[in-house]
């Protein structure tokens, strides 16, 4: 079998998300589960889904992107299916397993302090640097939202629906897009999302109406939801299209970890198991319910993977 080359990867699209019905984890927590699996997606995370759109819709020849991981890798991998230089601001505590695979990519990683700048203010000055290239949000931006619908598309089509779908929540590309996907496709399955309770600026935008910005960036082991704000393209979307925010203590997030683990044989990264520590924190709730979980991801440093699955709780 031959060899797969960046040249000869041109074919590769989004793949269709892989739904598995682990009873063993429905039975421990007494509800009937569905979970949508982005693990398998390319690079291991949904975030392919709108780095693709992006790559394949913008006409500029270089990409800028802040991301902690899973989205630098997708724009990495997009941007070279599509022959764009790419450069992707990371923090300098982001998991080396996400550094390291931006880099396979072919992208140049520019980790920074954010004590000491905030991602942000390091984007503006690789703008002024390369005035033409495009600054690529993770979340705040509608070709992202627009990837990220894909997947709401493909979980209004399956046969006999939901009553709920529950995605993690940081910056909001994600559940935006499900909330897009399902309601152009006719579908009014109600959309959860799942944040830290410890870092909840969006379900205190939720309850306020308006959008709240943390004053700093709280480092809840799910870093993918490390975001100080909602974004205003998805905000847009969700102040009116989500159904609610469960806020997860960070306890209940490792515990998810090692459900999916033990009980549905799923690697999921902190932040891709959110939505079961949403069910786990808030199980009552969807009491009789067919609920959809949407596990985004499974990037995560082997040495985490195992304190976490051995007890450790810290961040």
């Amino acid at each position: 079998m031959a060899l797969t080359t960046p040249a000869t990867r041109t074919a590769i699209e989004p793949r269709p998300t892989t739904l598995l019905s682990p009873t063993r984890l429905g039975d421990a927590l007494g509800l009937r589960i569905t979970l949508a699996a982005e693990t398998f997606q390319h690079t291991g995370s949904f975030k392919f889904r709108a780095a693709y759109r992006v790559a394949t819709s913008i006409p500029n020849d270089e990409v800028i992107a802040v991301s902690s991981g899973n989205f630098g890798q997708a724009i990495a991998l997009a941007c070279q299916l599509t022959g764009k230089r790419c450069t992707v601001v990371m923090p300098n505590n982001s998991a080396s397993v996400k550094v390291d695979a931006v880099r396979s990519y072919g992208a140049t990683t520019d980790l920074i302090d954010t004590k000491i700048i905030s991602r942000e203010d390091r984007v503006a000055q690789l703008v002024a640097e390369h005035p033409h290239s495009y600054v690529a949000s993770a979340y705040d931006d509608e070709f992202v939202i627009d990837g990220n619908s894909t997947l709401g598309t493909e979980l209004a089509a399956v046969a006999g629906g939901f009553d709920a779908v529950i995605a993690p929540i940081g910056g909001g590309g994600l559940t935006a897009g499900l909330v897009k996907g399902l309601r152009a496709a006719g579908s009014n399955i109600p959309v959860f999302a799942a944040e830290p309770a410890i870092a909840n600026d969006a379900a205190q935008s939720f309850r306020s109406g308006h959008i709240v910005k943390s004053a700093t960036e709280i480092q809840t082991m799910a870093d993918g939801a490390r975001t100080r704000a909602i974004g205003k393209h998805n905000w847009a979307i969700l102040q009116h299209g989500l159904a609610d925010i469960v806020e997860v203590p960070e306890a209940n997030i490792a515990e998810a970890v090692r459900l999916l683990f033990s009980l549905a044989n799923v690697k999921a990264e902190p932040t891709g198991a959110l939505g079961v520590g949403a069910l786990i924190t808030a199980r009552e709730r969807f009491a009789n319910q067919h609920v959809c979980v949407v596990i985004t991801g499974g990037n995560v440093d082997t040495g985490r993977y195992r304190d976490l699955l051995g007890g450790a709780n810290s961040a």
